[in-house]
């Protein structure tokens, strides 16, 4: 018994780098019995973290953490590379690790948008340096159309986090206004997107499934006239009919016909006119 589970252990740590994350589910999957959890702590083989969820310690040599708190991205590839969740980073915390993050709320209070179909529940209770906001992936009826595989994130191993394109980022992020997402934010976010890829969005906004984020995508392009807008029209795809109400206070675009701020009826070259 104990060479099986000698050899069960060696499979694991192999499977696992240093101070990455499993849950109960891929233990087991991997072998290892329920009953065996406790003893793998006890042995100081796992630390556990919560509930049915583990972490492999750190080496003795390495330096003690700064908090107790477990950075998000270590998290997400452990779920993404190591349990095989199909689950990506979207909205603005997209764009924000691919450049686009100047004018993004940063911070410890900046949350990480995760959008999946195998999200596991334990996800959002960990103690992490950033709060996570899980959403499905109905969005789009092709549910994985503008994902990037496996961009490099310094982390060990060469593994890379799964991601939206900014073309899927910044639509997955309008679906979030105005509760969750700002409009001033979203507009400098915006600002920065000059070289967003015309076939890509086209494919994108054909595939979205709601008409809010549609018409909001295009209030804000007119907004900032990047070179790619003027290949891409609005009348190619479903903008619905009828006023759409979306912020109070505000104004209906006399083009896109959504409730917008008062700023946003108007181009960013004519603000103060």
């Amino acid at each position: 018994m104990d060479a099986v589970r000698s050899q069960n252990l060696k499979k694991l740590l192999d499977a696992v780098p240093a101070g990455y994350l499993v849950d109960a589910a891929w233990l087991v999957s991997q072998g290892i019995a329920y009953e065996s959890f406790r003893d793998y702590v006890k042995r100081g083989w796992l630390d556990r973290i919560t509930r049915g969820v583990f972490r492999r310690p750190l080496p003795s040599t390495a330096a003690p953490p700064t908090s107790n708190s477990i950075d998000w991205k270590t998290c997400i590839l452990s779920t993404q590379h190591i349990m095989g969740h199909d689950l990506h980073i979207g909205g603005t915390t997209a764009l924000g690790e691919q450049g686009h993050a100047h004018y993004l709320r940063l911070g410890e209070s900046a949350p990480v948008w995760v959008y999946g179909v195998s999200i596991p529940n334990w996800l959002a209770k960990l103690p992490m340096d950033a709060p996570i906001r899980t959403r499905p992936r109905s969005l789009f009826a092709d549910p994985k159309l503008g994902l990037i595989e496996g961009m490099t994130t310094g982390q060990p191993w060469d593994w890379g986090l799964t991601m939206s394109t900014p073309e899927r980022a910044i639509l997955e992020a309008m679906d979030e206004l105005p509760d969750h997402e700002s409009f001033h934010t979203l507009d400098m976010a915006f600002e920065s997107l000059t070289t967003l890829r015309p076939k890509l969005l086209s494919d994108l906004l054909e595939a979205c499934r709601k008409i809010k984020v549609k018409r909001l995508f295009f209030v804000f392009a007119d907004r900032h006239n990047h070179p790619w807008r003027k290949r891409i029209d609005p009348q190619a795809f479903d903008l619905g009919s009828g006023d759409r109400a979306l912020v109070q206070g505000g104004k209906i675009h006399p083009r896109y016909r959504i409730m917008v701020p008062e700023d946003f009826v108007q181009p960013v070259g004519d603000r103060g006119a």
